[in-house]
């Protein structure tokens, strides 16, 4: 197992790090916060003779926005891959080693294989190739922010699923966020089988069931 680690930027060049030739991939994940839902992770090696405008983190991008951009990154980049940890997941593990997992699961899904891996944020998953944890990397390296544009659109599309099978919630207009709306709900209705457990405002509704 091959592991680096540096938090500093790589000043937006994609290819600083792979002059030798090396496929480069970004991988970030979407709906660490949420209180129900799984992590989605989205991992991406963009080609460099086909550029994509206007990548940045997603969280700076409109749901109309983001779509666009979501497919011209499937469509431009060699190579891109979406994965997930569930909520049983989350709830065995931690949300941060769930985020890990479904990380490393999208990267491993690609296809050719990335040889170099650029993570968002400081922790690096488990991997068999080289990488580097780059804080604010879905701001500053455009691999980063294809996969969180990726991630971001998956996780939101997922949770406009889960507002059908589970209705009364509104994970379609809050993603499973606690807003003060969802908050409400899961107060009158309890938690569905899509709330993550460990969680402390599930927990503490479950905790106030079972007294």
């Amino acid at each position: 197992m091959r592991r680096s680690r540096a938090t500093a930027p790589l000043h937006g060049d994609l290819f600083a790090v792979c002059l030798d030739g090396r496929r480069v991939c970004g991988a970030d994940e979407a709906g660490r916060g949420p209180l129900a839902g799984p992590v989605i992770a989205a991992a991406v090696i963009l080609d460099p003779a086909r550029p994509i405008e206007g990548l940045r983190d997603s969280k700076q991008l409109s749901a109309a926005r983001r779509a666009v951009l979501a497919q011209l990154i499937r469509g431009r980049s060699t190579a891109w891959a979406v994965a997930a940890a569930s909520v049983h997941e989350i709830d065995r593990l931690n949300i941060l080693q769930a985020s890990l997992l479904a990380m490393r699961r999208a990267i491993e899904a690609l296809e050719p294989a990335a040889e170099f891996a650029l993570i968002d944020g400081d922790r690096l998953p488990r991997l068999a190739i080289e990488a580097r944890a780059v804080i604010g990397g879905d701001a500053l390296e455009p691999a980063i922010s294809a996969a969180s544009i990726l991630a971001k659109h998956h996780r939101d599309r997922l949770m406009t699923e889960l507002d059908r099978d589970f209705p009364g919630y509104g994970f379609a207009e809050h993603a499973g966020y606690p807003t003060p709306r969802h908050l409400q709900r899961l107060r009158e209705l309890g938690p569905c089988p899509a709330h993550r457990r460990t969680f402390a405002p599930v927990r503490a509704l479950l905790g106030s069931v079972d007294e």
